[in-house]
């Protein structure tokens, strides 16, 4: 939705990616549904909390009402609002509802002290996802280290530490060229879980990357009209295009076609008509 190049369209606006729209996508990743497509103008922030609950309470809403009791919600950085997160632990406003969180943790300063006075032998080893040790990586957890103020109570803020990689070498923050790791966190409101579970759990969530290009491969970069409400339209008619999709491969087709790209599954389910 973003990009270099100027556009005419209604609510297109200069953002940190570029110029363009600013959408919020929120899918289910049981099934691969794409459950919300929330357009937004160019200069919508990335963690508005409003907008999170918004989405989020619609995204609800598309679930079997048997399967809204028990919901857990995750997200990048952008979703670690004190806003979100209390509107989660508090089930929506529903005390029935036994929902948990787990989003990515910001890593300002409060957090890098916090770091610095962790241990050496506080930290265990991650886990891939066979269940062995990943070389190298480890897991803490540092909630007791931090100043939570007014954060939602039951927050709890685990730490990944793993060997840098090339590409994120000149991305690094002092204590991390000190130590010759990159340091990654989340919160949730899990409680009882080991570590390593909790990280795995989290980690699942960049499956959501997967349904963000298939969006774009159906169309999300390529909306049609001027006209802002039409775009949304037409966003509304890709989320139905999606579990469409989504619904062809859970019931219908197996093998590799069941995790396919679109344009994978449109080339072999194509059928011929008669002469």
């Amino acid at each position: 939705m973003s990009g270099e190049a100027h556009s005419d369209k209604e609510g297109a606006e200069p953002h940190r990616k570029g110029f363009g729209l600013h959408p919020l996508l929120v899918f289910c990743d049981n099934t691969d549904e794409h459950l919300v497509c929330r357009l937004r103008p160019g200069s919508a922030g990335a963690n508005t909390a409003s907008d999170h609950i918004d989405v989020a309470s619609e995204a609800v809403r598309q679930l079997p009402t048997r399967r809204r009791r028990k919901v857990i919600f995750r997200a990048d950085g952008a979703g670690s609002t004190k806003e979100w997160l209390a509107w989660i632990a508090s089930g929506g406003g529903n005390k029935a509802n036994a929902w948990e969180y787990s989003v990515g943790w910001s890593r300002d300063e409060d957090f890098w002290s916090a770091l610095a006075k962790v241990p050496k032998g506080a930290w265990t080893p991650a886990l891939d996802a066979k269940g062995t040790p990943r070389e190298e990586a480890a897991l803490v957890e540092v909630t007791g280290l931090l100043d939570l103020g007014d954060w939602p109570p039951g927050l709890r803020v685990i730490v990944r530490r793993e060997p840098v990689h090339p590409k994120y070498a000149r991305d690094l923050k002092p204590f991390e060229t000190a130590t010759g790791f990159r340091y990654q966190a989340i919160a949730t409101s899990t409680a009882g879980r080991q570590l390593q579970w909790l990280d795995a759990r989290h980690r699942v969530h960049a499956h959501v990357e997967s349904g963000i290009r298939r969006s774009k491969s159906l169309t999300l970069t390529r909306l049609p009209s001027f006209k802002f409400a039409l775009n949304q339209a037409w966003c509304t008619l890709l989320a139905l295009a999606m579990d469409l999709l989504s619904w062809l491969q859970l019931l219908a087709l197996d093998g590799k076609l069941t995790r396919a790209e679109p344009a994978t599954v449109r080339a072999n389910c194509s059928t011929s008509q008669p002469s």
